[in-house]
């Protein structure tokens, strides 16, 4: 018996396709998959004197936000809400705020403050030599 495609068999086939493709979350799975683009190792995002204390900033084109939750204490976190994959938009009163679900993550640890979000945020690796912040 042979089998041969119809039109409607390959809208179908196109229209399932396009309806699972859209159900995927951005960010859900193993992040070395992820083909979202970051910054290139070594790039300054920032010097020590534009990250507040108890505050940070998010770099939106490099999808990173940093904190700096004690004096010269440093740390960087992915800026893609680990709910269903929005940017975080600003840093206030101690967390990272997502403008999608309000979910909210620690300056500290990128921890679950509020929800949605089922994780933290995922840690970025960054230097500090001198007033210059980079991407490791």
């Amino acid at each position: 018996m042979t089998h041969r495609s119809t039109r409607r068999t390959v809208i179908l086939a196109t229209g399932a396709s396009a309806l699972l493709a859209g159900c995927s979350q951005y960010g859900d799975g193993d992040s070395s998959s992820d083909a979202s683009p970051k910054a290139s190792s070594g790039q300054q995002l920032a010097t020590t004197g534009d990250i507040p204390v108890g505050g940070g900033t998010v770099f939106k084109d490099q999808k990173v936000v940093v904190t700096q939750p004690a004096k010269g204490d440093f740390k960087a976190f992915s800026a893609v809400c680990t709910h269903q994959g929005c940017l975080v938009d600003k840093v206030t009163d101690g967390t990272i705020d997502c403008p999608c679900h309000g979910s909210k993550f620690s300056v500290e640890d990128g921890a679950v403050k509020a929800g949605p979000a089922p994780r933290p945020l995922p840690a970025e690796k960054i230097t500090v030599q001198g007033n210059s912040i980079r991407l490791a």
